[in-house]
């Protein structure tokens, strides 16, 4: 016979928990106290009651299907090959190559690759049908998991222009390899460069979903996932919410188009809270974004080198970073439960209250143009440095700590001997179709500053 311990004990609702709270407070004011406003202005109560919870959105996240993925940027194709063996070797799950131009012999490449279970995502720097059809004849004979990741309307937010191509658009380019590819997952969309620019999280979904939807309205067979690139930062349980909203509402949309493939995720942990100076600080903030991503649904997650801003690739910062994501997966049981997140009434709320701004959002850029538009006309950069402007200042103010850069510096923590990477925004001018959006870390100006003493 069993028992319910919990009928031993009368139930309590949120009324009683809220004036047990006053009482303890000694007069001061529960609002002013306890509930903080985000800057998705989102109000945050000290608890969560299911008396005040209503019925949730439904969101499935498969944790136990989450893969280690591993960055590789090919310039050498052997080196990179080695490269990647020795991952795979080592507890990678999965690879993402960058690949900034299409001399790579991109069939010779894979062909030397243990690909059968190993999902593959490219960031290519270029479109060319041509080279993307040379990956999907690679994946069709050797049934392997692709995502080419093309984005022109990412491309042209951060570089200010489009891809050069020999078709009249892009879109038409995308068009053509829809019609001609049948194995390899085609689109992708760049969220993470809202979030290291300084978007709040509404601004990331609702920009998100508006570039989705620009490509359901220009391409006219979408057959394969559309991948989402997402950073996440250290905003633990807003950043689970957000990965939960953003798949919640694709899948809202996608409906529309008659899609009914879920999206694909893979997250990295962002740049803009990672500091130059006190650096091993960048691996506890990568370890709890990274945790994030596994709870909020990522299907992979690639993580950050706590030296990432300032060293190039080395062994040393990809293996840390690779074993974060194994203890993670191997010691710390992250993958043995689907849909972790459900019944937490805190996380269900964020879920539900970043949903239906997201789609309110989304909804007035649609009714004012669609994304594109929006975004040639300077609307969105405007709106991402009005939420940066506004995160700078908390920042500048100590009011948003990072611990080591505006909260207990070492002053005798010395990098400017140890800089092989530019840390800072570059500025190149040149000609462009648009001003393009900029990702840009909070610390960036101490650091200057610092550096400049040394």
């Amino acid at each position: 016979m069993t028992t319910n311990l919990f009928d031993d004990f009368n139930p309590i609702s949120s009324k009683q928990w809220k004036q047990k709270i006053q009482f303890e407070l000694n007069g001061a004011d529960y609002n002013e106290t306890l509930v903080w406003n985000s800057p998705e202005d989102i109000q945050v109560k000290p608890f969560y009651h299911k008396d005040e919870f209503t019925k949730a959105f439904p969101v499935s996240t498969k944790a136990t299907e989450f893969k280690i993925c591993q960055n590789i940027f090919v310039y050498d194709i052997q080196k990179s090959i080695e490269r990647a063996l020795d991952t795979l070797n080592r507890g990678a799950e999965s690879l993402r190559f960058t690949i900034e131009n299409e001399s790579i012999d991109i069939t010779n490449f894979l062909e030397q690759l243990p690909l059968e279970k190993v999902p593959v995502y490219f960031n290519l720097g270029f479109i060319s049908i041509d080279f993307v059809k040379k990956i999907d004849a690679f994946a069709k004979k050797n049934n392997t998991t692709i995502f080419c990741n093309l984005d022109p309307i990412g491309q042209l937010a951060k570089d200010g222009n489009w891809f050069t191509t020999k078709e009249k658009s892009n879109f038409d380019t995308l068009n053509i390899l829809s019609a001609s590819t049948t194995s390899v997952s085609l689109i992708s969309i760049n969220s993470a460069l809202y979030q290291n620019a300084g978007a709040n999280m509404v601004q990331q979904i609702a920009y998100s979903l508006g570039q989705a939807n620009e490509y359901f309205n220009k391409i006219e067979a979408i057959n394969k996932p559309i991948v989402f690139e997402v950073a996440v930062g250290t905003n633990y349980f807003f950043e689970i919410a957000k990965l939960r909203a953003l798949r919640l509402l694709f899948k809202l949309i996608a409906e529309e188009y008659d899609h009914k493939l879920d999206c694909n995720i893979i997250v990295s942990p962002t740049k803009r809270n990672k500091t130059l100076y006190d650096y091993n600080v960048n691996m506890l903030r990568t370890t709890t974004e990274c945790m994030s991503a596994i709870i909020g649904g990522a299907n992979a997650i690639a993580n950050l080198p706590y030296d990432a801003l300032y060293h190039k690739d080395n062994e040393f910062g990809d293996r840390i970073a690779r074993n974060q994501l194994l203890i993670l997966k191997k010691e710390s049981y992250f993958d043995k439960v689907n849909n972790p997140a459900d019944g937490c009434y805190y996380i269900e709320n964020l879920t539900n209250q970043l949903a239906e701004k997201s789609l309110a959002l989304f909804k007035d850029i649609e009714a004012n143009g669609g994304f594109l538009k929006q975004l040639n006309d300077g609307i969105i950069k405007r709106k991402i440095q009005e939420s940066a402007d506004t995160a700078q200042q908390l920042f500048d103010s100590g009011n948003e700590i990072l611990l080591g850069a505006n909260k207990h510096p070492n002053k005798q923590d010395k990098m400017k001997h140890d800089l092989e990477l530019f840390p800072f925004v570059k500025v190149k001018p040149r000609k462009t179709l648009i001003t393009p959006i900029i990702e840009k870390r909070l610390a960036e100006r101490i650091e200057q500053e610092r550096l400049d003493l040394e």
